[in-house]
């Protein structure tokens, strides 16, 4: 359903679960840009109406998101460590080359978040399926179904505001990067990372 070309390696999990603490501190922060995402989307593109809605929307799911996240920190004794690079997102953002139109970079924006969501998506169904820790499990569980709604939501707004078939190729051509970009990395204890 997520069109992933490379699957994340199911030992993933094993490294999250001797430091769930760097998990959910890199999961918080996840939450937190997607948010600010949302927001600069809101910004750039202020006349595309139904994404303003949608983006508005989506900045207090991500940001309840984060509290959520946030509490189960606390709740475990802990505090919100400091940000990290997010590798992942790092290389991902230099498929597309910069410059084209203003149309062209909405859909290119729109095809990272829609690729960003997917990856949790994937990532949330795992941890959901494989923890050892019930409640972190079913919270994922929970999480995992927003994601699929935030992709598939990106992913239509790329369509709308991009030709269809360019679109679509421009898809494809994102997951098989993607997939190699996939291939050095699973071996942290972050959520793409």
């Amino acid at each position: 359903m997520l069109g992933l070309k490379l699957p994340t390696d199911p030992r993933w999990v094993n490294i999250v679960e001797k430091n769930i603490e760097e998990i959910l501190t890199d999961h918080a922060y996840c939450e937190q840009k997607a948010a600010s995402t949302a927001i600069s989307l809101i910004v750039g593109f202020p006349e595309k109406t139904e994404l303003v809605r949608e983006m508005t929307a989506l900045v207090k799911e991500e940001i309840s998101h984060f509290k959520m996240v946030h509490d189960k920190i606390t709740a475990r004794g802990w505090v919100l460590g400091r940000e990290r690079k997010d590798e992942y997102v790092n290389k991902l953002m230099k498929f597309f080359p910069k410059g084209g139109s203003r149309e062209t970079h909405l859909v290119h924006r729109l095809l990272y978040a829609a690729l960003i969501e997917a990856r949790s998506c994937e990532r949330f169904r795992l941890l959901s399926e494989e923890l050892e820790d019930k409640e972190l499990a079913q919270f994922y569980r929970k999480l995992m179904v927003s994601e699929a709604n935030h992709y598939t939501m990106f992913l239509k707004f790329a369509r709308m505001y991009g030709d269809r078939e360019v679109v679509d190729q421009k898809w494809q051509d994102l997951l098989a990067f993607e997939a190699e970009i996939m291939k050095d990395l699973g071996k942290k204890e972050t959520i793409h990372g």
